[in-house]
């Protein structure tokens, strides 16, 4: 048990770098690190990662924003619905879900599996995006906000992020950059805050449902993907985040689909 949790810190602190460079990406591999190497049951698993991405990410923004890269009336413009969906998620959906969700003779789907099905479906789709690069006509800046699809968008987001305990941050950049017309490097930490926001508020409604919470393996997990956003924010002023999203993105595309090989196939 203890190797595996020391393997589970080390990884810990690629969910600092990931979040560190690319704004993004932290819940994708903080979910199935607490779930396969620190064998947490998958539901308490989504809480674990709201509370240590939300952390990280909050650190990593502040850093961000010393250096003049957070837009925070975007942060709010997103963080509010966002924010919205994602208590709602955890605190009235995910609780009312039954363990056996769909049962029959050949096939029983229980909750845990279902969250982990969906979470792999939405790093399958995460990946697709980070690896398409946006073409430079989608980036036009100029300064016109839909603010009725960035308000539907971030109630979307929230619920995928609430249910899956993600941070959404895969979402937000594409939206930060597509709707709300937001440069790369500024997008990256006004990013950071929305996640760190909606990932907190989102961890209170699942200590409100009285979840047991190893307080020791979160808190070291937490501390060593904060030394690890500190290296990833070291590293974003060198390398470009274009290259880096890219390759990351066929990082989350085979972590998917291994997701779904393992929890259809090799249980």
């Amino acid at each position: 048990m203890e190797t595996s949790l020391i393997i589970g810190n080390i990884f810990a602190v690629l969910v600092g770098i990931s979040l560190g460079i690319i704004g993004s990406g932290g819940s994708i591999l903080s979910v199935p690190i607490f779930t396969y190497i620190m064998s947490v049951e998958p539901v308490l698993a989504t809480a674990y990662s709201l509370f240590a991405v939300g952390s990280t990410a909050l650190f990593g923004g502040i850093q961000k924003a010393n250096q003049k890269l957070v837009d925070f009336k975007k942060v709010f413009l997103f963080g509010i619905p966002t924010v919205i969906a994602v208590f709602i998620t955890r605190k009235y959906i995910m609780p009312s879900i039954p363990d056996v969700v769909f049962d029959t003779d050949l096939f029983t789907l229980h909750k845990s599996v279902l969250i982990m099905l969906v979470f792999a479906v939405v790093m399958i789709l995460a990946a697709i995006r980070m690896i398409k690069p946006l073409k430079e006509s989608e980036l036009i800046l100029d300064g016109k906000l839909n603010y009725g699809s960035i308000f539907f968008q971030g109630i979307s987001i929230g619920l995928v992020a609430g249910f899956v305990g993600a941070g959404g941050g895969f979402l937000i950049i594409p939206a930060l950059l597509l709707l709300a017309k937001t440069p790369m490097k500024k997008a990256i930490g006004t990013s950071l805050f929305i996640v760190a926001i909606q990932s907190l508020i989102g961890f209170l409604g699942d200590l409100s449902s009285n979840v047991e919470i190893d307080w020791k393996m979160l808190l070291t997990f937490t501390a060593c993907s904060i030394v690890g956003v500190i290296i990833g924010n070291l590293i974003s002023k060198k390398i470009t985040a274009t290259k880096l999203k890219i390759g990351f993105g066929y990082f989350v595309l085979t972590m998917g689909f291994y997701i779904i090989i393992k929890e259809l196939f090799l249980k």
